[in-house]
């Protein structure tokens, strides 16, 4: 079978030549050094091992071993984001473009998958939103913005387009609260999706995508942000 895997990453080959599924265990360290499975130094190994786990092709634990994951790419976008924020954090605004046009390019078809228990948890994260911008303190309602979004593409069978949407999250997560938002920006947001999740419930699927691109357009400065924080802030994530 021809690959792209790196020459370098034995270990990989080896589960994906061993044909290895999900829950399987490896072999042993010791075991893999043998030469009918790996024959590698015990070191270098580790060093696979390592690269393995990081991708979160693989979970290790005491006492129980190596199993294979299912398969995700959010573990190998999360390492590379983290990388590129921690260079530029200016990055963000570029993944949040790539992040926008995958979900305008698959909306129709995601949309279409949803299931009422889906459709129930956009509304739960609706409810939960205003409830916290009405609170008192306020409180900033991140995890029901990044659900509300994933909830939409729940059913879409696409591992890359689904580890793609929840590195951003992620990210989203991270960045935002190191942020200003203005508080009319948080509620105009919320209003947004009130408009989204409603046409998506009528079947205006086309009027919900329109409301999505809207939206990702608002900006959350009541006030031109300082020099430093404009390269990229011409359309803020939403």
């Amino acid at each position: 079978m021809n690959t792209f895997l790196d020459n370098d990453l034995d270990l990989l080959h080896y589960i994906v030549q061993r044909n290895l599924q999900v829950g399987d265990t490896l072999p042993s360290l010791q075991d893999l050094t043998d030469e009918k499975h790996l024959g590698l130094s015990t070191g270098k190994i580790r060093e696979q091992l390592a690269v393995v786990k990081a991708l979160g092709l693989v979970d290790v634990r005491s006492k129980i071993g190596t199993r294979l994951r299912e398969f995700s790419f959010a573990p190998i976008v999360k390492l590379a984001l983290s990388y590129a924020l921690a260079r530029d954090p200016h990055a963000f605004e570029e993944f949040s473009e790539l992040r926008k046009h995958i979900e305008v390019a698959f909306w129709d078809e995601a949309c279409q998958l949803m299931t009422d228990a889906d459709k129930a948890a956009m509304r739960h994260c609706l409810d939960a939103a205003q409830e916290k911008l009405h609170s008192h303190p306020i409180r900033i309602p991140y995890e029901e913005h990044s659900r509300f979004h994933l909830s939409m593409f729940n059913q879409l069978q696409n591992p890359f387009v689904i580890g793609l949407l929840e590195a951003y999250w992620e990210a989203y997560a991270a960045v935002e609260t190191n942020r200003y938002a203005d508080y009319a920006y948080l509620h105009r947001v919320w209003e947004y999706h009130e408009q989204i999740f409603a046409r998506i419930c009528t079947g205006d699927y086309s009027g919900a995508r329109i409301a999505f691109i809207e939206h990702t357009t608002l900006r959350p400065y009541a006030h031109p942000p300082p020099e430093d924080e404009t390269k990229g802030d011409a359309n803020s994530p939403s």
